[in-house]
């Protein structure tokens, strides 16, 4: 049930509360004027403390009084003064045209700066601006407004304890709010134990990053950027993590470009997974063959992953052509059965996964909707303890999912004894219980395996009694061998024999339909393990060609 909250102050509640967890955290890895801040904001008067917040909480560093009305807070004047006198707002600051614009509608300009035309676009009325007052700097009473400016000193303070709090700066205020209204749950984590940040310079790496990014993102040129990128990785596999990403995505941008002599250095410098087939793709536009084909065979030798594998195989027959090496002879790869189905037209709306689960489904052999529910949901409760284990640099905060490493390369490695555990219990049968314990006291609370809404009792109960152990655990390794993509690719749906205690998995695929990659991956991998596993290819009656 969700409540409705009735704390006016509930803003505040939740900053204190971060404020809170860092100071007990990370007081050491705080500066003199952090340690002072998060000291001395309790002791200020309530209505300070709330337009405090409520101001980091909005958008920018300027802020008009006269918008700044709250009713919980009475009076913007009042409340601003202790914060002024703590040097957290300027309560005159001046600013140049392009500020004052941003601060003003349209109208206001207008009656300010009664010549301008009043047809112009705003960006065209700022330009007119501009070419009158040049870089002139004024308080918000020298442009002539009956109105005080604050500006916000404190943002970038603010952003590195929220950084410190959350682990990210993509999360918000509004995490607090979901869990006070009951709309998530998540798993109570010793962050004791887990600590996100080990040094201060892991925080200034992060925030480095994080601004190259956003200078990035915001179109700045790509090369400006790369020169605030460090060229050396970093020691911390988190942040090593971002810097790859990074530097994959200005990759990517100069192939979009065309700039393949800068992609292709960057490729060849970033870890960044399929960065090296991004690598082969560039040299064969660059009409390097030979670089093309070395590189592949490396890439064979050792693939990164089995989505690398599966376009490698795409790329060496074309690769070999172009040199004029002969074929290669292909491995046979396990069949995959096949059934093609002529059902009734469905109407507009259903997919054709439904018709295809109500056309098969009996009372003795139901079929179920779960594409990448029900695998996932099994693995998740299964491996419950290791997924949330307390490590360094995993959790941050009480609002976690799942763990900050979940894709990281060693996640595995770092819980090895946890999951080892896991999978001891397919021998003694033990794993059934696991589930069915975490199924009951973990209900409801957030997982990025888990999907609660799409699992019940009886369905648990049918898919624990018909799915062989072995079966499980083959699926449950291929998850971990990589997380991230392995995730999804299962197939649609799912029917049961009870009284035969057997199963099969079918992935439907409708008129016009193909496999994607990462399905013909989970099929070739479920044949060559004995899993029963089916496509079906649906046309509508009298469509047929």
């Amino acid at each position: 049930m969700i409540r409705v909250l009735e704390n006016r102050f509930y803003y505040l509640d939740n900053f204190l509360a971060m404020v809170a967890s860092v100071r007990a955290r990370y007081r050491h890895l705080l500066d003199g004027e952090e340690q002072a801040f998060v000291d001395g904001f309790e002791a200020l008067p309530l209505a300070s403390r709330a337009l405090l917040v409520r101001m980091v909480m909005r958008k920018g560093e300027l802020f008009r009084l006269g918008r700044l009305r709250y009713d919980e807070i009475g009076c913007p004047r009042s409340a601003a003064v202790p914060l002024v006198a703590a040097g957290w707002l300027d309560g005159e600051p001046a600013i140049d045209i392009g500020q004052l614009c941003g601060l003003l509608t349209k109208t206001e300009l207008a009656e300010i700066f009664p010549l301008l035309p009043r047809s112009a676009r705003k960006a065209e009325q700022l330009e007119i601006l501009r070419g009158e007052h040049g870089d002139a700097v004024r308080t918000l009473a020298g442009w002539g407004i009956d109105d005080q400016l604050l500006q916000l000193r404190i943002a970038p303070l603010c952003d590195r304890l929220r950084l410190m709090f959350f682990g990210n700066l993509h999360q918000d205020w509004s995490e607090f709010v979901l869990s006070e209204l009951g709309i998530f749950r998540y798993e109570q984590v010793d962050l004791s134990l887990a600590q996100g940040f080990s040094s201060r310079q892991d925080i200034d790496d992060y925030l480095h990053l994080h601004a190259c990014r956003e200078r990035f993102r915001n179109g700045a040129a790509p090369a400006a950027v790369l020169a605030d990128v460090p060229e050396v990785p970093y020691p911390n596999d988190w942040l090593e993590q971002r810097r790859s990403k990074l530097l994959f995505q200005v990759a990517q941008h100069y192939e979009r470009s065309a700039e393949l002599p800068a992609a292709l250095r960057l490729y060849a410098e970033c870890a960044w997974p399929g960065a090296r087939l991004r690598a082969i793709r560039v040299l064969e536009r660059c009409g390097q063959p030979d670089a093309a084909f070395a590189l592949a065979q490396q890439a064979e030798r050792q693939p990164e992953s089995e989505a690398e594998k599966q376009q490698l195989l795409r790329v060496m027959p074309r690769l070999r052509r172009q040199l004029g090496h002969g074929k290669m002879p292909q491995a046979a790869a396990a069949a995959i059965v096949r059934q093609d189905m002529a059902l009734p037209r469905a109407e507009p709306g259903i997919p054709v996964e439904t018709v295809l689960a109500s056309h098969l489904s009996r009372p003795d052999a139901p079929v179920v909707y779960v594409e990448n529910t029900l695998i996932n949901s099994l693995f998740g409760l299964l491996f419950w303890d290791a997924i949330f284990a307390p490590l360094p640099g995993a959790f941050f905060h009480p609002f976690q999912s799942g763990p900050a490493d979940l894709h990281s390369a060693d996640f595995q490695q770092r819980r090895a004894a946890l999951f080892e555990a896991g999978f001891a219990q397919f021998g003694s049968g033990g794993y059934k219980q696991a589930i069915w314990r975490n199924f009951r006291a973990k209900a409801g609370i957030q997982s990025p395996f888990v999907f609660w809404e799409s699992i019940d009792e009886a369905l648990l109960a049918m898919a624990l009694d018909c799915l062989p152990p072995l079966h499980l655990r083959k699926c449950f390794e291929r998850i971990l061998q990589d997380i991230k993509t392995n995730r999804s690719g299962l197939p649609d749906l799912i029917q049961f024999w009870p009284a035969e205690k057997r199963y099969q998995m079918i992935e439907v695929k409708g008129p016009g339909d193909r496999l994607q990659d990462n399905q013909v991956r989970w099929l070739h991998y479920f044949a060559e393990h004995g899993i029963p596993v089916a496509v079906c290819y649906v046309q509508w009656a009298g469509e047929c060609a």
